[in-house]
């Protein structure tokens, strides 16, 4: 079977009170959007090995076992009869981006996996197996635009279309740890509701829509500021960082030609937004 994780943009990003527990309470709005990895999955005949993982492109992690696709198939396999799977995925989400591609590898592995060999597992089940793996997994089972709180992992739907809008996505060679991002943000409570303020017409957000993660991942690497601002230079109508880093992603009314030769040296991606 063969599947196409896609991967989400934050619009807007509160970080809002440090946890007992050490984590943060968060406010942010997940967005899906058409860049995605290739995800196959195949019954295994005739091996004694329980999976066969192989990963074009960048790679994920160096041990599979520590990849997310084989915790889901692990975790799994302890609850139901599944096959010894041969597996392949095509990377196209750039890693440490902010992008939630290895988070959506997970969750589409687990939808692959329910819907092949007839798990019987309802949505709500599966978001509840994989959030386990990461707080935006769930996202991913069902991914429309999402009120997210809690650590990311508590849902809300959110009405917001960004149809027509040109989508611009730049990740420099960069790449931003959470240690990193966490390592100055303050928590605060938010001035502005973000769902309110993402019901302004997309050119009012500039003004009212931030990233907390931005001043302190700025701080460390001034190279994603530059991204930030030459993208408004070029006239783009918003520009944010997604997530902890490192993607900056642009709303443009028209397609951008000179996006490769700009930022020759970052992986950039362009798309007209359909939903």
């Amino acid at each position: 079977m063969f599947v196409n994780p896609c991967c989400k943009i934050n619009l807007g990003l509160y970080v809002v009170e440090k946890r007992a527990d050490g984590y943060h309470n968060l406010e942010t709005v997940f967005y899906p959007i058409p860049l995605c990895d290739n995800l196959e999955v195949k019954t295994l005949y005739n091996s004694n090995d329980p999976y066969l993982l192989q990963i074009v492109g960048p790679k994920i992690q160096e041990n599979p076992d520590d990849n997310l696709i084989i915790k889901v198939y692990n975790q799994l396999k302890a609850d139901f009869e599944l096959p010894q799977l041969d597996i392949l995925l095509h990377k196209k989400i750039p890693t440490g981006a902010g992008l939630g591609g290895g988070s959506s590898d997970a969750a589409f592995m687990m939808r692959v996996l329910n819907e092949e060999y007839q798990l019987g597992m309802n949505n709500n089940e599966m978001k509840k197996r994989v959030s386990k793996l990461g707080a935006d997994c769930a996202f991913f089972i069902d991914p429309q635009p999402t009120y997210a709180t809690g650590i990311g992992d508590i849902f809300s739907p959110v009405t917001i279309s960004l149809k027509r809008w040109v989508l611009v996505l730049v990740k420099p060679q960069t790449s931003v740890s959470t240690q990193e991002a966490y390592s100055q943000v303050v928590p605060k409570k938010p001035t502005v509701d973000l769902r309110e303020a993402l019901a302004l017409p997309v050119e009012e957000w500039k003004n009212v829509v931030c990233n907390d993660f931005e001043k302190s991942v700025f701080s460390i690497h001034p190279e994603i500021e530059a991204i930030k601002e030459t993208l408004y230079d070029m006239g783009a109508c918003f520009a944010l960082m997604s997530g902890s880093g490192s993607t900056v992603f642009a709303l443009f009314k028209n397609k951008q030609d000179d996006l490769h030769k700009i930022f020759s040296d970052c992986f950039t991606f362009q798309s007209t937004l359909m939903q």
